[in-house]
């Protein structure tokens, strides 16, 4: 199955479970609409606010922007009060930085041969020192530590990113999670040899990729299966005739916006 352009989440979903890549990105099936979680509706939301917001001095500037985005959003009200939280801690952490170059920056880098990495990547920030600082918003309530961003693959492949795109070396470029609910701010800067292995893992997997047939994409039971989107059309927790007839109408969900947007 060939592809040429590989983004961290087609890496991680092909590494994680191979059902759960041939239904994103083979057959390209959307996602049950029992799986799009309030988790997830209240991130994008927060998200917006940020990016919309990202020169804003105050909470009352914030909040405005938050009341003309909110309506785009399914926001559950078991959220309310927790974005005016995400917003106060906003403000206090964005005085701190310098100058912002980009925000919901989409980019496609190579990385060998016909292999490219793309990506969209929260915050760009460029220090005074010509350094640059990558920022990841993340509203979940589990916060990664220190040690586990020097494993974290996404930021990995956003510091690739920045270092090619804007030509500095990779000791000048800090990757960090933000997390607007408690404030915490956790950073880790790699080294090449790290950003290196990280290339080496991308490729390798592209290929297992291009190898891979569809009858060999099955699905495989781990810790992620509780966060999927596709588990109602999993075999390993439906039936086969209740599987059959959710792909069926995930197909007819597919076909009906296909021909909407023609």
């Amino acid at each position: 199955m060939y592809i040429q352009t590989i983004s961290e989440s087609k890496y991680q979903t092909f590494k994680q479970c191979k059902l759960k890549y041939r239904y994103r990105y083979v057959d390209r099936l959307p996602e049950p609409e029992e799986s799009n979680t309030d988790a997830l509706h209240f991130g994008s939301y927060v998200h917006k606010i940020f990016e919309n917001g990202v020169k804003a001095k105050s909470e009352e500037e914030l909040v405005r922007i938050a009341e003309e985005v909110r309506g785009s959003y399914k926001v559950s009200e078991k959220y309310d009060g927790k974005d005016l939280t995400c917003i106060k801690n906003f403000v206090k952490f964005n005085e701190q930085l310098q100058e912002t170059v980009a925000t919901e920056l989409s980019f496609e880098v190579p990385v060998k041969d016909d292999i490219t990495l793309n990506g969209v990547i929260d915050r760009i920030v460029k220090g005074k020192d010509g350094g640059y600082l990558i920022i990841d918003y993340k509203t979940s309530k589990k916060e990664k530590s220190k040690v586990d961003l020097y494993q974290d693959s996404q930021l990995k492949g956003y510091v690739y990113a920045i270092s090619t795109l804007y030509k500095v070396p990779i000791n000048q470029i800090i990757a960090a999670h933000y997390y607007p609910l408690t404030g915490t701010f956790v950073h880790v800067q790699y080294s090449q040899p790290q950003i290196g292995q990280h290339l080496k893992g991308i490729v390798d997997e592209v290929w297992k990729i291009r190898k891979c047939k569809l009858d060999d994409m099955k699905p495989s039971r781990n810790d992620f299966c509780n966060w999927c989107a596709y588990k109602s059309a999993c075999p390993e927790f439906n039936t086969l005739n209740e599987v059959t007839k959710k792909v069926e109408e995930l197909k007819a969900i597919k076909e009906s916006s296909d021909k909407n947007r023609k």
